[in-house]
């Protein structure tokens, strides 16, 4: 790497149509799992780069919330941070994403999708000759996915988004390093002079297949864990994966007859009583339980749950939930200050 700082640009201007009603009124990113926010955890990915104070970050979000939150939020849990913002209106894809953050792009710089979260360590990019790194992992069934396509000589040849073949299993995760922005700048310009596009959408692939056919060295990064938080279900999924990883983080809490089954994440605020608490189940800030059974469920900040029996459930902010005290389990997917009474 050059002496220039590392720019980690994250897109994340997105509707998020697919964590609704939560998208309703914050950006995806800032939806919880396993006791923190999307983004926190994929923040804390970026612990392992080779010179972490020589590196900017560049967010990419969306019009109204993004813009309104995502700096707020920023500010207020990582202030030391150097951090720009661009405001992406017009949702024409990742490349576009990037061209706008143009004034920002110098040097070496990674991409990352806010919610692509996986186990790696970016230390080795302190020596990195290639022009490019895509991270990959192998699946038992790609083609719902893009794949990196190799080359004999090892080099990534083109990437193909949902191929129809099962032979090649090494599907390209979200994240990507470039050693010189400029290089996928112009790729990126050229992308767009000759229209190609997917869905009206400018997607990074083509971007770096340009890159590719005008000489550079494109390597693949190979991972074991690679998490979503892009769906209801995957953000889910993702909860009990972490949960299992980290352990429980059970603090003292206020509290009185409470089962805990774990492995759990419980704020130290929450006030629980008479409840069964578990397993995979994450309790946030000033949430109040009483009488109720909580499982492989999230439940935002300041929720309100009586007398009701959850599992498979994502619960938002401020939301209220009384149950009929019967044992019946709901599973239940509510936005920020909603009520549901049975």
């Amino acid at each position: 790497m050059t002496n220039e700082s590392l720019k980690i640009v994250i897109p994340m201007a997105g509707w998020g149509t697919r964590m609704r009603p939560h998208t309703w009124s914050k950006p995806k990113p800032l939806v919880s799992v396993a006791g923190k926010t999307s983004l926190e955890h994929l923040m804390d990915m970026f612990k392992s780069l080779p010179d972490p104070e020589n590196s900017e970050f560049i967010f990419i979000v969306g019009p109204f919330l993004g813009e309104m939150q995502i700096p707020a939020f920023i500010k207020e849990n990582y202030p030391n941070l150097k951090a720009h913002y661009v405001v992406q209106h017009e949702m024409k894809g990742q490349s576009h994403a990037l061209a706008l953050a143009r004034e920002y792009l110098r040097g070496p710089m990674i991409m990352c999708f806010s919610d692509t979260l996986m186990e790696t360590d970016f230390s080795f990019l302190a020596t990195e000759q290639a022009d490019g790194v895509a991270w990959v992992m192998p699946v038992e069934d790609p083609r719902r996915f893009g794949v990196a396509e190799k080359g004999t000589d090892g080099w990534v040849k083109r990437f193909i988004e949902k191929p129809q073949s099962m032979d090649n299993n090494l599907v390209v995760v979200g994240c990507y390093y470039f050693k010189n922005s400029d290089t996928l700048l112009a790729a990126i310009d050229d992308q767009m002079k000759r229209g190609v596009m997917l869905k009206n959408e400018y997607f990074l692939t083509d971007a770096i297949s340009i890159m590719i056919e005008s000489g550079a060295k494109v390597r693949t990064q190979k991972i074991g864990t690679w998490l979503d938080t892009g769906t209801i279900e995957a953000t889910l999924d993702t909860n009990k994966i972490l949960l299992e990883k980290q352990g429980s983080k059970v603090v003292k809490f206020k509290g009185s007859n409470v089962e805990i089954v774990e492995p759990v994440s419980i704020h130290e605020s929450a006030e629980i009583s008479n409840s069964t608490i578990g397993p995979y189940a994450s309790i946030g800030a000033n949430c109040r339980i009483q009488n109720s059974q909580i499982a492989e469920s999230i439940l935002e900040a300041d929720c309100e749950i009586n007398d009701a029996a959850l599992s498979r459930s994502l619960i938002g902010k401020q939301a209220k939930v009384k149950g009929r005290g019967d044992g019946h389990v709901m599973q239940l997917n509510i936005g920020d200050t909603s009520s549901i009474i049975q």
